[in-house]
């Protein structure tokens, strides 16, 4: 898959493509589907697939003070966009100067001139341009106006009727429902980073940690949880079970959230290296205990609940990640 930045630079191969547009975040099997109306347009059509969407998310640059709530940062939103077949994503820096283009000038610098777009599918709820004048009825009629395909996605739901909507998701991960996340993104929903370098506390205890900083990303429940640990080697990523507490630390003190993760049976230095923590189960609350004694005590409860867990879930589990 190619990324490309603006629409003056997207290659001549990228042209006359089946496009999407939309902010994507967490890339769930709503967004999915979409990108999957985009595809049998594409395959119908001998056309490349492409997806623009917008980095920041416009609503970071319009309401700056919100708590973090991003469900995938751009590489992760990259790597799901690959998994689903998309041939170019086009990613916009929305800015104040993306935030005063009109709809219209949107349409013919990105849909006309770029990508030079013969099939166009929304999702039902989309608007873009200054002042969100722009909606599907506006792409609708700039379709018809050129001869381009259009089609408008209406919202999928799963189980109990509930509508996969990143909205949602956040939710349910705020509430400690990490399987519930998963059933609505198709996976299990990860925190990544580059692993840094701690106090080496869980060496002392017994269980070495890898910790990650949390980037502008929607903060879980606090708490201990079940975890997959996916491990950038030789260019891929390996997965292996392991037990996280993400949080702030309370018995030694801590203000700061961060993650860490301990990966069972495994003791390599991976320092500076990609981690993929994807959550499984939340095992419990996080709380402060009385010592470090204590804590190391519940660390070991801790981790042989994630063992079973892990364990009965299995590989074959929908949820693992992808």
């Amino acid at each position: 898959m190619r990324i490309v930045r603006h629409p003056s630079s997207l290659p001549e191969s990228a042209r006359g493509a089946a496009v999407t547009i939309g902010n994507f975040d967490g890339v769930h099997r709503g967004h999915a589907a979409v990108v999957g109306v985009v595809a049998d347009a594409a395959r119908r059509l001998e056309a490349p697939l492409a997806v623009v969407t917008f980095e920041p998310h416009p609503r970071r640059f319009f309401r700056p003070d919100d708590p973090p709530f991003q469900l995938t940062p751009l590489r992760s939103k990259a790597r799901r966009f690959e998994s689903l077949g998309v041939d170019t994503l086009l990613v916009l820096r929305f800015d104040a100067a993306m935030a005063r283009v009109p709809p219209e000038a949107f349409i013919d610098e990105v849909l006309a001139t770029g990508l030079a777009a013969r099939h166009l599918a929304i999702g039902y709820d989309f608007v873009f341009g200054h002042d969100r004048r722009g909606n599907v009825g506006t792409l609708e009629r700039w379709a018809r106006d050129a001869g381009v395909g259009f089609e408008i996605v209406e919202p999928v739901s799963g189980w109990g009727e509930t509508v996969f909507s990143s909205t949602n998701i956040r939710a349910c991960l705020r509430d400690g429902k990490p399987g519930a996340a998963a059933v609505q993104l198709g996976r299990c929903w990860e925190i990544e980073g580059r692993v840094r370098q701690g106090d080496r506390r869980g060496r002392l205890l017994g269980f070495p940690t890898a910790n990650l900083a949390l980037a502008d990303t929607v903060r879980p429940a606090l708490g201990v949880y079940a975890v997959w640990a996916g491990i950038e080697e030789d260019g891929a990523t390996v997965w292996r079970p392991g037990c996280a507490n993400l949080g702030i630390r309370p018995t030694i003190g801590g203000s700061v959230v961060g993650l860490e993760t301990h990966v069972f049976d495994f003791d390599r230095d991976i320092y500076g290296r990609l981690l993929r923590v994807a959550l499984v189960e939340y095992i419990r609350p996080e709380r402060k205990f009385d010592g470090l004694p204590q804590l190391r005590d519940q660390i070991a409860r801790d981790s042989l609940a994630a063992r079973e867990l892990l364990a009965a879930i299995g590989s074959g589990d929908p949820r693992a990640p992808q």
